[in-house]
Formats: structure tokens, C-alpha cells, sequence
């Protein structure tokens, strides 16, 4: 039997008259289709009501009688592999295929229920969280360093070349004097500028680069770092990466890095420390100026000095007192007759005197 919907168009431009040819056309069946459906009497069948969808009556999968194993191994060991479970289940007879048994696994293992993010809200001026992040530009690759007040959510970044111990030292110095103050602490992930090991996941301690506890002693702040693999700790700074990216960086056209660094400058007081934050449902500056401010630490008297700057810098003679090498210079031989001509006024040109002299 041929489609009800056909069944129906054909009677309907049989009724109207069109000739045979013209329905075949229309409908994309041949005339002798056409024909056949009206000798076997099919259009004599009430068509007003539609018939009842075909159902299909789904044969044995091949899988049914190893289901139960498949669900038993995963009730004991949830982290089993589909290719795993394929090789127990074909050593058990089955002969179906790898798509099948991947799809029932899909649906039937243990999900583990993921860890939960708890959010801690920390003091005025207790933390500051501080990061990296990369980004290209049609003249290279520079790097984002953010810093954000862990209360307040007030931002502060800058682009750099390079991530080096000395970028971070001018970064952040750059950021205390934007804050006004500094923070009693900052968060950092496993930074290499500032993190040399970190053994404490063994019972063992966090080893600081001796060169940035130096500087933190300066500024009067403590330093922590994110436990390994748990950056999700630093959530306050790490948000606000995908911020810049899509709200600053992301659209816009930069000239160079005095444009880029002129931009970044205009946004974070234009833009991003004036937005209502989604969190704290405030404008990050104006939750500073109200809570934050007051309860940063004082400035240091004076920018740090590095230590291994320092003794690298005076390791190194100044040109002035370096060796010079010897140069090889010919010296003409004359007597002092020939000095007094020189200098004698009855002679025009002492040069012909002097010329003539061997």
C-alpha cells in the first residue's frame, strides 16, 4: 500500500479533473503508478481518517543478556572503560558491536557527584589574588598581570613582554600604588617567580623563591599559594581573566603597547571598577573607597631593591675602566727645525716645508 498523504493528493486531482500525466508529474510518481493505485481499488478506502502510525517492533538487542554484567562491573569499578568492558563482554559471548556497549555505558554509569566550590569571602584588605594571563597581539605575545582586591573585587592590570621574577616585583608594586595600600596577603597560583616547590600535599612545606620573600618582607605582606591542581581556590582573579578577554581585549583594535597600556588604563576606570559586580551586586570602587581603603597597610618608604639585580649590575666593570686594546700607531719622524718653520710667520704654507723634510 502506498503512502496515505499520496493516496489523498491523488484522489484530490483526480476530482478536479487533471489529466493522469499531469498527476504523476505533480506528485513525482509515474503514470503507470497512477494507474495501478486506481485498478487495485486503493482510492475506494476511506481516506478522511488518518491511519494510526506504523510501530516497529524492536528486535532483540544482542547486548540484552550481558547488560547485567556491564552494570555489575561498573557498580564496582565506575572508572572501567567501554573498551574494557567490550573485551569481558565478548570473553562472555557477546558478538555485537563496540557503538552499542559504548552507548548502554554512557547511560548507566555511577556519576560522581563533583566536589563542591565553596565560596569564602575574606575582610577588607585581608587578600589580594594575583595571576597571569596570555594574550596575542598583532605585534606578539604579552602577558596580563592581574591583581583584584579579594573584598572589594577591585581590578588592577597591566601588560607585560615577559613573566619574570622582575615583572612581578614591578607589577605589583605598580598595582600597591594604584590601591593606595597593600593587602595583608596575596594568593598566588604555582607561580615560578614566586613558588620554587611545593611539598605540602606530602606532608612537606611551601618553598617561596628567597628572592620574592625578600620583597614581600619589603612591602609588609605574607605570601599563600593555591595547593596544586586546586586554582579554583583563586576564583576572585581567575573570573575576571575571562573578563578581559571578552570585554576588553576581545573587539578591539590596538596600535601598540603605549596604545594598549593608554586603553587598559581608561577601561579599568571606566569600565571595569565601576560595573555592578556580580557577586558582591556593588561597583568595586565604590565598595573600596567605603570598606577597603582605610584598612590597607601604609606604602614602604621606597620602591624594593633586588638583591641579584644588584650584584649582577655591579659585577660589571663600567666601560670607562675596561682594558682597551692596543692599537699599532706609525709615527712620522721630524727634526725641530722643521717645528720652528712651521710656526715662523714669513712662511705661508708650512706644509711645503714640512713635505720636503725626510
Amino acid at each position: 500500500m502506498y503512502g496515505w498523504d499520496t493516496l489523498v493528493l491523488l484522489k484530490h486531482l483526480l476530482e478536479q479533473g487533471l489529466k493522469k500525466t499531469t498527476i504523476a508529474e505533480r506528485l513525482g510518481i509515474s503514470r503507470r503508478l497512477v494507474y495501478h493505485l486506481i485498478a487495485t481499488g486503493q482510492l475506494e478506502r476511506d481516506l478522511s481518517v488518518t491511519p494510526p502510525p506504523r510501530t516497529r517492533t524492536p528486535a532483540a538487542a544482542k547486548l540484552e543478556p550481558y547488560k547485567a554484567i556491564v552494570t555489575t562491573r561498573l557498580a564496582t569499578y565506575p572508572e572501567l572503560s567501554a573498551v574494557r568492558l567490550f573485551e569481558e563482554c565478548r570473553a562472555a559471548g557477546y558478538t555485537g558491536g563496540l557503538t552499542q556497549l559504548k552507548v548502554f555505558v554512557r547511560g548507566v554509569r555511577p556519576r560522581s557527584e563533583p566536589e563542591p566550590i565553596i565560596r569564602f569571602e575574606t575582610p577588607p584588605a585581608h587578600q589580594a589574588q594575583v595571576d597571569f594571563a596570555e594574550f596575542r597581539f598583532p605585534w606578539g605575545k604579552r602577558y596580563a598581570l592581574l591583581v583584584v582586591l579579594g573584598y572589594s573585587r577591585l581590578l588592577w592590570l597591566k601588560f607585560y613582554p615577559r613573566q619574570t621574577m622582575a615583572t612581578v616585583i614591578s607589577g605589583l608594586e605598580d598595582a600597591f600604588a594604584y590601591f593606595g595600600g597593600v593587602p595583608a596577603e596575596l594568593l598566588f597560583d604555582q607561580m615560578k617567580a614566586v613558588i620554587i616547590d611545593d611539598h605540602r600535599a606530602d606532608g612537606g612545606k611551601l618553598l617561596e623563591n628567597p628572592e620574592f620573600l625578600r620583597f614581600a618582607a619589603h612591602w609588609d605582606f605574607r605570601i599563600r599559594a593555591c595547593r596544586p591542581y586546586r586554582a579554583k581556590t583563586k576564583g576572585k582573579v581567575e573570573r575576571p581573566v575571562w573578563y578581559l578577554r571578552d570585554n576588553f581585549v576581545y573587539g578591539r583594535e590596538f596600535l601598540g603597547d603605549g596604545d594598549l597600556d593608554a586603553q587598559r588604563l581608561r577601561w579599568l576606570d571606566a569600565t571595569a571598577n565601576v560595573r555592578i559586580h556580580g557577586t558582591t551586586k556593588e561597583q568595586p570602587r565604590v565598595r573600596f573607597e567605603r570598606d577597603e581603603r582605610q584598612a590597607l597597610r601604609p606604602l614602604a618608604a621606597h620602591p624594593y631593591r633586588s638583591v641579584l639585580v644588584a650584584s649582577k649590575r655591579e659585577t660589571k666593570a663600567p666601560k670607562a675602566l675596561r682594558p682597551r686594546p692596543a692599537v699599532d700607531v706609525a709615527v712620522e719622524r721630524r727634526t725641530l727645525t722643521t717645528y720652528d718653520l712651521a710656526y715662523d710667520p714669513a712662511y705661508e704654507s708650512p706644509y711645503a716645508v714640512v713635505s720636503g723634510v725626510t
